[in-house]
């Protein structure tokens, strides 16, 4: 008797269980089903009422989808005109079928059989994310895809993917798959300004959409997902690789046959590109920053630049006319307050629009000695202290010179002059290099910095525009600068819609630190390796050249114009005789002669006043007055203040080399002082180096061993990195 009580209990309480769960899941169905309803309904609703919102069609068709945007110089003259290209409306029957049917197959191939959005794909996108890596892919129809050309912005928020929806399902409700379709292929985007197949059809081919071939039709539809990548004028091999995908999916679907989709897309002639100049290497830089600086408008604007367009035939000419053979140029050239006055980012904009002005890294070479020195004048040198340029290895790393050849005692100038690696060494690591890093990252330097010491001869790769901008900070007399290229956008009629404000300067380091480093920095062009720099007005500026010369740089300022040039080739391959002294420098002083020819002259601020706490033999010494400039604290870390000769042979070495990044790095001690301000080599030093000295007075300076200067507190957060 217990036993089957217990057994009717054990079933009572299994069907219980079992009642239980029944009830969940009936209420689960009658709720979601509830709520399907109400979404259904209210979904009804909205594409309702945006049915009813929608335009004619022929309102649509009268529609333009673009604005047009007129670029000024910063005289007022017209750059370059940028707008739509709508070339002729085509009606559905006048669009070849190959064309409507290779769009189909690449952006929508269940376009005839959904009603505006494909709950297929986007069942199947979400598939993908939940079981790839998380991103949804683009799903959009055709549908979509026209409400929002027509209607939305290219925004990825929620709100906007909801109401592209609700527009799609709206078209498919009021016009024909047909009348969408021609919408569609007359409105879209192609690139190059051309929108509507027509209007690409002319503008890469030279000839009408009506008459487009399957390879031709294949290449247009193609450029839809991203119309600069795959442009034929910019990226002929790209937009071939794009034809055959489409090709394939035309054949997999049956659009086409195997025949017709074994077509040669590269045997398409393409009509010849013409009438670009390097200034759209400008306009390429600066235009994408109106995103940022005005509210949505579609009304046609006036940009106007702080491009010079005579400084820009200029700077052109000289990039053109020095770089070497095989190799590409590039040229940032800033005025006195960042304004950007021209930019060259290569030899040839048709042949590549690659800019290499703001989108290159590359080595810097002896450039970089740059922050080092900086760093060696704010911790107590002058130009007038004595250095040993001598053979030298810390924790196992020997630079060399340019020639193997060391000068034995000299004052800074002249190390910095002849661009002396040892004594870079013994500085950076002197004064720390994460002390060197932290300069550059002060002085606009935007890329990541190593702190091995090789880091002094320049291994860590930049960009020309932050190089330019740093030196254009020693000609503002250290306070920082801002590069920009837009001044002011109005409408058509004139009304002002965004105005360039200067921002707040901030002084990077103090006066007697400028004075310095123009002083070394002027003393280079002088008598040392930029003596190509020369324009027949003063000139201060450092060369860079990089290991087995692939990069070759020469930056400097004069009157108020900074300008940074840099050559080499995209491969990073060595240019045989590329070295700053050289090729760059000479691009420098072509452009510059014509840059500051309307400019007065002015003559540098170089005498070196220090400050009465550098005088003074007490802690304030080693850490800086922390009221005036960046200051390094106990702890090691950065604190921001308030929170016409054409020149004769080289007597010296040209330029160092910078090891190869894998090996290990860091320098060492120079110390001393005296010396003679009224050259910038000592009479010793020129006696070795022309020969005339006794053959035992040539020997090398014995060599220094240094251990590398310990490492400095690490850095709070907030206050700046070194890599």
């Amino acid at each position: 008797m217990a036993k089957r009580g217990s057994r009717r209990k054990a079933v009572k309480s299994t069907g219980g269980e079992a009642s239980g769960w029944r009830l969940w899941a009936r209420r689960l169905v009658i709720w979601g089903g509830a709520l399907a309803l109400l979404g259904a309904l209210f979904l009804g609703l909205a594409v309702a009422f945006a049915a009813r919102s929608l335009p004619s069609y022929a309102e649509l068709k009268a529609t333009q989808n673009a604005q047009t945007i007129v670029v000024r110089a910063r005289d007022g003259s017209e750059i370059v005109e940028l707008g739509p290209s709508y070339g002729e409306w085509l009606d559905s029957s006048e669009i070849p079928q190959v064309m409507k049917d290779a769009m189909i197959s690449v952006e929508d191939r269940r376009y005839y059989s959904h009603f505006g959005v494909d709950p297929y794909g986007l069942a199947r996108a979400l598939w993908v994310a939940m079981t790839g890596d998380g991103r949804i892919s683009a799903t959009s129809t055709i549908t979509q895809q026209l409400a929002r050309n027509i209607f939305l912005n290219s925004n990825r928020s929620l709100d906007r993917k909801l109401r592209e929806a609700v527009l799609a399902f709206a078209l498919e409700s009021k016009f024909s798959k047909e009348q969408i379709l021609e919408l569609y292929l007359n409105k879209v985007y192609f690139g190059g300004g051309a929108y509507g197949v027509d209007s690409a059809s002319r503008k890469f081919f030279s000839h009408p959409a009506t008459e487009l071939s399957t390879a031709e039709a294949a290449i247009i539809a193609g450029l839809v997902k991203a119309p600069s990548r795959y442009s034929p004028t910019a990226d002929v091999e790209a937009a071939v690789g794009r034809a055959n995908v489409v090709l394939r999916l035309m054949r997999e679907q049956g659009r086409i046959s195997p025949s017709e989709a074994n077509v040669d897309p590269s045997a398409v002639n393409l009509k010849e590109e013409r009438g670009q100049n390097s200034v759209r290497y400008f306009t390429d830089w600066v235009l994408p920053q109106l995103d940022l600086l005005l509210p949505e408008t579609f009304e046609p604007i006036e940009v106007w630049t702080t491009i010079d367009v005579g400084m820009q035939r200029a700077a052109t000419a000289a990039i053109k006319s020095n770089t070497p053979s095989g190799a590409q140029g590039a040229l940032v050239s800033l005025d006195r307050d960042g304004a950007i006055l021209a930019m060259v980012g290569g030899t040839d904009y048709v042949a590549t629009n690659y800019n290499r002005a703001v989108n290159a890294l590359r080595q810097p070479g002896s450039a970089w000695k740059l922050f080092v020195y900086l760093a060696a004048l704010e911790a107590g040198y002058t130009p007038d202290d004595r250095v040993v340029d001598a053979p030298v290895t810390i924790d196992g790393w020997s630079p060399r010179n340019s020639g193997g050849t060391y000068a034995g005692e000299i004052d800074l100038r002249a190390a910095f002059a002849y661009s002396k690696n040892t004594v870079a060494a013994q500085l950076g690591n002197e004064v720390g290099f994460g002390t060197v890093a932290s300069m550059a990252k002060r002085f606009g330097i935007t890329t990541p910095i190593s702190t091995y010491p090789a880091m002094v001869l320049g291994s860590s790769e930049v960009r020309v525009i932050d190089m330019t901008r740093a030196f254009a900070a020693i000609s503002a007399e250290g306070t920082s600068v801002e590069p920009y290229g837009i001044v002011k956008v109005t409408t058509a009629d004139g009304e002002s819609l965004y105005q360039h404000e200067p921002p707040r300067s901030t002084t990077l380091v103090p006066d007697y630190v400028t004075a310095g480093i123009t002083d070394l920095l002027q003393t280079t062009v002088n008598t040392g390796t930029g003596r190509a720099a020369q324009i027949g007005r003063p000139v201060a500026g450092k060369t860079g050249t990089t290991n087995s010369n692939k990069d070759g740089w020469f930056l400097g300022f004069s009157s108020g114009i900074t300008t940074g040039v840099w050559m080499g080739r995209d491969d990073a391959d060595a240019v045989p005789g590329l070295q700053g002294g050289r090729a760059p420098a000479q691009a420098f002083s072509a452009y510059m002669r014509y840059a500051v020819k309307d400019r007065p002259v002015e003559q540098f601020d170089t005498e070196v006043q220090l400050p009465e706490w550098q005088l003074e033999p007490d802690d304030e010494y080693y850490y800086g007055e922390p009221d005036d400039y960046y200051y390094i604290d106990e702890q090691g870390n950065l604190i921001e203040p308030g929170s016409p000769d054409e020149p004769g042979e080289f007597p010296f070495p040209i330029e160092g080399e910078v090891p190869p990044a894998d090996r290990p790095r860091q320098p060492p001690e120079a110390a001393g002082d005296g010396g003679d301000p009224g050259q910038a080599a000592s009479d010793e030093f020129l006696d070795r180096a022309t020969g005339r000295a006794e053959p035992q007075s040539r020997a090398s300076p014995p060599p220094i061993r240094l251990q590398p200067r310990p490492p400095m507190a690490s850095p709070q957060p907030g206050v700046g990195g070194t890599d």
